[in-house]
């Protein structure tokens, strides 16, 4: 491969920028060349903040121009479909922020229109391109554990419930289970390698959205997931993997520490305990990205991964509301 890198630009000034930016400048394909604000006082002090050489005072600007190749999208959930198609139309590709949209049937009608017209899409979920996330992949996959047959994990974080924060609204797809609960039911699919029959979800809700989930899925002969998330709990995001010979438990496991521990701990052994050290997950992200463009291959994880997980989050949202289970 020549030293060619893809030329990205970043359509909104969104918070996430401030631990994206720095990724874009430590990435070895990945090239940020612009910045969109529908204010240009605005994209212009994001561009000199972040030492981007070019502030768009439009998204329609940055999309025209013919010397980015993909961008970043990092707008509130309702605005994703809209850009995303906007920028494929402009021969953009694209790494939209996570969920891609907010619910199953609008995320496969938007990987189609990718697909028609020739560009590819990325799920914005950074943690399964952490190589630590290969290696728990691998210690599964052998068997090392057992068969899985328990997944639970969590995502909560305390969150100022000020009703303009877009997080609590409902018009603006708001919520826990699509901000912070998207991570562990994509982290318990991805665990079992296979899709729940059946969810109950029990939640709190405020100014129309859930402010807490706790949920069990269940996968048939046993298996069972379960999480929680919130707006209302302390920091929380582990993963905790159980089969038949042992556990897998995983610290941090959306949002990893330097160090990126694990444990393995197998039955009536000691734990031990494991580092993948020296990754900043959002690089390998940006960088797989940009190889795939690059080679002209396939994204991994494939987007379909969207749909997969919006299905579920749909399930527990409904169930949320009725307060029964919901089959799949």
């Amino acid at each position: 491969m020549s030293n060619r890198k893809i030329r990205w630009g970043i359509l909104g000034v969104a918070k996430i920028n401030e631990r994206l930016i720095p990724a874009f400048h430590k990435a070895e394909r990945a090239s940020l060349l612009a910045i969109a604000s529908r204010n240009k006082e605005r994209a212009q002090a994001a561009a000199t903040a972040g030492h981007i050489p070019i502030a768009c005072g439009s998204y329609e600007e940055l999309l025209s121009r013919s010397d980015i190749d993909a961008v970043y999208i990092p707008l509130p959930n309702t605005l994703h479909d809209e850009w995303t198609r906007r920028a494929a139309d402009a021969g953009k590709h694209i790494l939209c922020e996570k969920p891609l949209t907010p619910t199953a049937t609008q995320a496969a009608d938007l990987i189609a229109y990718c697909q028609a017209r020739g560009v590819l899409l990325m799920d914005g979920f950074m943690w399964p391109h952490h190589p630590r996330t290969a290696l728990l992949r691998q210690i599964i996959d052998r068997g090392t554990i057992g068969a899985v047959r328990r997944v639970t994990g969590t995502f909560t974080f305390r969150l100022p419930l000020d009703p303009a924060n877009i997080r609590l609204q409902a018009g603006m797809a708001g919520g826990s289970l699509l901000d912070v609960g998207c991570y562990p039911v994509y982290g318990i699919r991805w665990a079992f390698g296979s899709e729940p029959l059946r969810v109950l979800a029990i939640a709190r809700y405020e100014y129309q959205v859930d402010l807490e989930m706790s949920a069990l899925l269940t996968f048939g002969d046993g298996r069972i997931g379960a999480f929680d998330c919130g707006f209302t709990q302390p920091m929380r995001q582990w993963l905790e993997i159980t089969g038949t010979e042992g556990v897998l438990r995983i610290p941090r496991m959306w949002l990893p520490e330097p160090e990126a521990a694990f444990c393995v701990e197998l039955n009536e052994k000691e734990p031990q305990w494991h580092t993948c050290p020296g990754h900043d997950q959002i690089v390998c992200m940006l960088d797989n990205f940009s190889r795939a463009i690059l080679e002209d291959t396939a994204v991994r994880p494939d987007p379909s991964e969207a749909v997969a997980s919006l299905r579920v989050l749909d399930a527990l949202q409904a169930s949320g509301v009725r307060q029964q289970p919901v089959a799949l």
